[in-house]
């Protein structure tokens, strides 16, 4: 599934690998000697922010509304149109009333993921569902929110695993994702999860990259697989905190709905971002934005060891 070179060091041993997918040609670089650089700094949380549009009751008068003049409210999440859209549909859901949480429960991250799919629903293209939770992960507002996007054509990434996945469907006769659950679930990146299982990418887009792989292609199943999800997502954050992690990236991907099966399943994948202070590093470089060839930290055979033994080391 995926292929990796070493770059020894006389000295210390292994300091540099270089991996890469074989179905999508996506790379990246592990240096696990750059950890030593300390990019976390701890995070002090904002109890409220009193000019914060999304926190109630100012979420219901200063937020724009769909076409029937309504917001859908589940929970303790709002949702309603993007007011700066970069996408054909663009939806926010605010997650929880608080404007900061000491963690997220499997219920708010389950009733925003459903209105999302309620938002989405009907919009014709290829859906994603992102959450960049603080501003060292690209939020804009801290206040916890997902995103909701629908475009007519499939996001880079997801336009590299259609292709690609079609492909190895016409050669193998099977689901490339199928292939990939069963090498996963007895690999050492395997986390945990039986209908959804949840594994370190081989090949991280991201720090700490963590992928569930879903068994849908459409937005329009997920409803059914949102407790799952929503309890597998609590999990990876948890787990993040206790590494020392605060902020992050989510999305999840889906095909567009109709059309033949091409052999693409929907995925969720999260990594963790520098958390947000003052003495912070940023993580992201020219090696990133430009080359699109990222630099990793953690070894995913790492990250899934200390994720079964319980025993985290703080970066």
């Amino acid at each position: 599934m995926f292929t990796t070179r070493k770059i020894p060091d006389g000295e210390t041993g292994t300091i540099l690998e270089y991996r890469r997918e074989t179905l999508t040609g996506l790379s990246c670089r592990i240096s696990p000697e750059r950890v030593k650089r300390g990019l976390n700094t701890e995070y002090v949380r904002k109890e409220r922010a009193p000019d914060c549009p999304f926190c109630h009751p100012r979420v219901l008068t200063e937020t724009p509304v769909f076409p029937d003049g309504s917001r859908i409210v589940r929970g303790e999440s709002t949702t309603f149109p993007n007011k700066f859209p970069f996408a054909a549909w663009h939806t926010v859901t605010v997650i929880t009333r608080a404007h900061s949480v000491d963690r997220f429960t499997s219920a708010q991250i389950g009733d925003a993921l459903h209105a999302q799919v309620q938002s989405l629903a009907g919009q014709k293209g290829y859906p994603s569902i992102i959450w960049n939770y603080l501003p060292s992960a690209g939020a804009s507002i801290s206040h916890p929110h997902m995103q909701g996007l629908v475009d007519p054509d499939p996001p880079c990434l997801v336009s590299r695993y259609l292709s690609s996945g079609k492909d190895y469907l016409d050669r193998a006769g099977r689901s490339y994702w199928e292939d990939l659950k069963d090498r996963e679930r007895s690999s050492p990146r395997f986390l945990f999860g039986d209908e959804i299982p949840w594994v370190a990418s081989a090949v991280p887009l991201g720090e700490r990259e963590v992928r569930a792989l879903l068994p849908v292609r459409h937005i329009d199943d997920l409803v059914p697989c949102i407790p799952d999800l929503a309890k597998g997502i609590e999990t990876i954050l948890d787990f993040y905190r206790s590494l020392g992690t605060v902020a992050f990236n989510m999305g999840i991907f889906f095909d567009e709905s109709g059309g033949n099966d091409r052999g693409f399943r929907a995925f969720c994948t999260m990594i963790a971002r520098a958390s947000p202070g003052s003495g912070a590093a940023c993580d992201s470089s020219a090696m990133e934005r430009l080359l699109q060839d990222p630099v990793i930290l953690t070894l995913p055979e790492t990250l899934s060891e200390v994720f079964r033994t319980g025993s985290p080391e703080k970066r």
